[in-house]
Parts: structure tokens; C-alpha cells; sequence
């Protein structure tokens, strides 16, 4: 594939996944059922100041990116276009879908939005831009503390997830499904969504801290879910 071609192709994807990551969002919320820990703590914030999801959501990412500046992470056009676009993206999908209010209908949004949720995660990873904004904090911290990936992200998920549940945010089955469930949905399809030539390296499942972090660093190995990550 020709280079102008294929970025144009990493670029058209990218923007697909964002826009598939936030209608997943978008689902959730209206299926009410429970968020990602990161959408818990927006949720929350945004009822408390009284902005909208989507604002909320870029700020949470801006106020995360200035935490890269003294871990010296660089940041690329992945991690700036999920910063700016998922929170955009989720709310236009809560305007554009149909409310739900049955349960099987709450249950069925909330199980095709998990689903899209790793879909798009996967899709915005393999286009090879980069990390998003959450993940970057993550192997940031790694790179300075030297501690495990996994437990600074269970650190920090843990955290923003009781500091969004007791600011209002919506946790429930939801939360728990898609703590067990996005991972691999992302895990299934990253290496389906790697482009021939695009800079994507994907890693077994075991492997290192340090290759961990360096790989979600760079965008090449799935994290799990960051969703607005």
C-alpha cells in the first residue's frame, strides 16, 4: 500500500473507532445500567458543575494531559483526537438513539455497548497514533514508580471509580460487565483491525510490565478498556 494511502486509511480509522468507542459510550448511558470507572467519574463531575457529558469529558482529558507534562510523555494524534472526539461523539449518540426504558431494552443497549466499546477501542488502537490520554498516565506513573501496569491501573480505576460513584455517577452491572468484558472484545479484534504497514506491533497476552507499558505507549497492544482511554 502506497504511503499517502495508507494513512489516509489509519486516519479514516481512527476516526471510525472514536466514533464507534463513543456511541458505545453513548449506549450505556442511556441503558443506565453502570459506566466505566473513567465515565463513572465524568458522569459525576458533569451533574455536579452542570456541563454536559461530552464538555466534561474533554476537560477530564485536558487536566489528564497536563499530568503527562512532568511525567515527559509525549503525546500523538491518537491521544489528542480520543481526548477531544469520544466525549463529542457519546453525547451525540445519547441525542441521536432512542431512549430506552424496558429492561430488555436497557440490557440490550448495554450489552451492544460494551460491545462497541471494545470494537472501537481496537479499531482507534490499530490505526497506530498512539495511546489515548488515560493509558498514558498509566505507563507514565509505570516509568517513573517502576510498579506493576496492573495494579497502577487498578489503583487509579478503583480510584476514579469511588470518587464518580460518590460524586452520583452511574455504577452498576454495567460497571462489572464491562470491567470483564471489554478487555477481550478489544483483545479479539486489534489484530483483525491492524492495516498491512501500519506501525502496530501486537504482542502476545503475556507478556512483561515493561513491555506492557511500552507497547500501550505506543498504541500497539490493547489496554484494557480506556474507553474515553
Amino acid at each position: 500500500m502506497r504511503p499517502w494511502l495508507l494513512m489516509l486509511c489509519r486516519v479514516a480509522q481512527i476516526t471510525v473507532g472514536l466514533a464507534v468507542l463513543g456511541t458505545g459510550i453513548g449506549l450505556l448511558l442511556q441503558a443506565g445500567l453502570g459506566l466505566s470507572p473513567w465515565e463513572v467519574f465524568a458522569q459525576g463531575i458533569a451533574g455536579r458543575i452542570g456541563l454536559s457529558f461530552g464538555t466534561t469529558v474533554v476537560i477530564i482529558s485536558v487536566v489528564v494531559l497536563l499530568l503527562w507534562i512532568p511525567m515527559r510523555e509525549r503525546p500523538g494524534l491518537g491521544t489528542i483526537a480520543n481526548g477531544l472526539l469520544v466525549g463529542p461523539f457519546a453525547e451525540l449518540s445519547t441525542w441521536v438513539l432512542p431512549q430506552v426504558s424496558e429492561w430488555w431494552e436497557r440490557g440490550l443497549a448495554c450489552a451492544i455497548g460494551v460491545l462497541l466499546t471494545g470494537i472501537g477501542t481496537a479499531c482507534y488502537i490499530a490505526a497506530g497514533f498512539g495511546s489515548g490520554p488515560r493509558d498514558g498516565l498509566m505507563t507514565g506513573l509505570h516509568r517513573i514508580t517502576g510498579k506493576p501496569v496492573w495494579a497502577l491501573r487498578t489503583a487509579i480505576e478503583v480510584t476514579v471509580l469511588g470518587a464518580g460513584w460518590l460524586l452520583g455517577g452511574t455504577v452498576g452491572i454495567g460497571t462489572v460487565f464491562c470491567a470483564f468484558t471489554v478487555g477481550p472484545v478489544i483483545g479479539f479484534f486489534l489484530p483483525r483491525f491492524v492495516l498491512p504497514g501500519a506501525p502496530v506491533r501486537v504482542r502476545p497476552a503475556r507478556q512483561t510490565d515493561a513491555a506492557a507499558a511500552a507497547a500501550t505507549r505506543t498504541g500497539s497492544a490493547p489496554p484494557s478498556s480506556d474507553a474515553s482511554a
